[in-house]
């Protein structure tokens, strides 16, 4: 049986290859600018927990619950939202890889004036809220952990390839929670 939550899955999964379609675009822009690619390794593994995590939400969806969907739905939308936002401040400079063009200086408009990673807020939301809203709880819950393992790796590789310059713009700034202080 089809439900809004599956719906909003089809949705999602359209949504992603736009995604990977634009980044594709930036990434060969900032290799022909002299981008340098760190992380390579887990971004394999980041890909195909970002499609597993998709399998399961449809897998492990429940029938659809009124009350669960929208009590979630909103969050899915807010993380859609905040995710397009951070895509759109970054222009083509954004993709999915780890890609550090030399000499460029970092972006503080946008989300980015609160947030270090705004766009890895609204992977956490999403994670968290979309399955949730299907009332696949197992899934919600592995796939939340493994994303917090994921992206303790993935911030780090970033914020080490993105260097001094980097770190000093955005010296202060919270990670995730706006107003939230350090790392």
């Amino acid at each position: 049986m089809v439900t809004w939550g599956h719906l909003y899955l089809a949705a999602l999964a359209c949504e992603r290859l736009v995604e990977l379609v634009l980044s594709k675009r930036n990434a060969a822009r900032a290799f022909a600018r002299g981008g340098v690619e760190v992380g390579q390794a887990h971004y394999r593994v980041m890909t195909a927990f970002h499609t597993l995590f998709l399998i399961a939400c449809a897998v492990e969806a429940r029938p659809f619950d009124p009350r669960l969907f929208w009590v979630f739905f909103p969050g899915a939308l807010l993380a859609q939202a905040l995710r397009w936002w951070a895509i759109g401040t970054l222009g083509d400079r954004w993709n999915t890889r780890v890609i550090v063009v030399p000499g460029l200086e970092p972006v503080t408009r946008g989300p980015y004036r609160f947030l270090k990673h705004p766009n890895y807020l609204a992977v956490v939301i999403e994670l968290l809220c979309v399955p949730l809203m299907m009332g696949a709880f197992v899934t919600a819950a592995v796939f939340t952990l493994g994303n917090a393992a994921l992206l303790f790796v993935r911030i780090r590789a970033e914020e080490r390839a993105l260097g001094e310059t980097w770190a000093n713009a955005f010296a202060g700034k919270a990670r995730f929670v706006p107003g939230a202080k350090g790392g």
